[in-house]
């Protein structure tokens, strides 16, 4: 048990990684709670990012009820097979991180209050984990479409981990970096706390509020 969890907190290297498959996931057409196309083109003007908090159920949640967001997914990234399922994801031998695809409007929600938001509502200090989830894919991540907002997210990054150290927390183990692809799960994973509404949330923050750049 204990070299199943050290061989799962580490990450493969791309030699050893499931080899995947060239076929991407069935994706529902519809968002299953805001009613809007899962995939893109998405409206002008909306900005996309990528996020890790752990388990992705509970943070896709947490985005699709703020104001501004445009649409919600959840997905495979920032590891080496191609068009992964959840089982092989699981196993650690894939790389991918649990991510949250958030599409927002920046007119409406500025990127740092959705930094604020997941700052706020996970724990980035845990490494390959959140909580009693232990894996690569339960880490905390950062990745903007867009490569210019890499530096915001590096100094929203410097500002919580200064508070964090200061009430004797972290450090900060949040991966910052772009996205080469994203995979999208399963359909059942898609909104699914919407569809299961008493189902597993593993969130859980730190208590301690993020300071948003002035």
């Amino acid at each position: 048990m204990l070299f199943a969890a050290m061989h799962k907190t580490r990450m493969p290297d791309p030699s050893e990684a499931l080899p995947g498959r060239a076929t991407p996931m069935p994706v529902p057409e519809r968002h299953a709670v805001l009613d809007v196309p899962l995939l893109p083109p998405y409206p002008d003007g909306m900005e996309v990012i990528h996020l890790g908090m752990g388990c992705f159920w509970g943070a896709e949640r947490l985005f699709w009820r703020q104001p501004g967001v445009h649409v919600t997914a959840v997905g495979y990234g920032a590891g080496h097979t191609p068009n992964p399922t959840y089982r092989e994801v699981c196993s650690g031998m894939t790389g991918h991180n649990e991510l949250v695809r958030v599409v927002f409007d920046p007119s409406r929600l500025a990127l740092e209050e959705v930094l604020k938001i997941f700052w706020e509502g996970h724990d980035p200090t845990q490494g390959m984990r959140q909580g009693n989830d232990v894996g690569t894919q339960y880490r905390s991540g950062i990745y903007p479409a867009d490569p210019g907002r890499l530096p915001v997210a590096e100094a929203s990054r410097e500002r919580f981990n200064e508070i964090l150290r200061a009430a004797g927390r972290g450090p900060v183990t949040t991966e910052i970096r772009p996205l080469e692809d994203f995979y999208f799960a399963e359909d059942y994973h898609q909104q699914y706390l919407a569809k299961n509404p008493e189902g597993y949330c593993g969130l859980g923050g730190l208590g301690i509020p993020y300071p948003a750049a002035s």
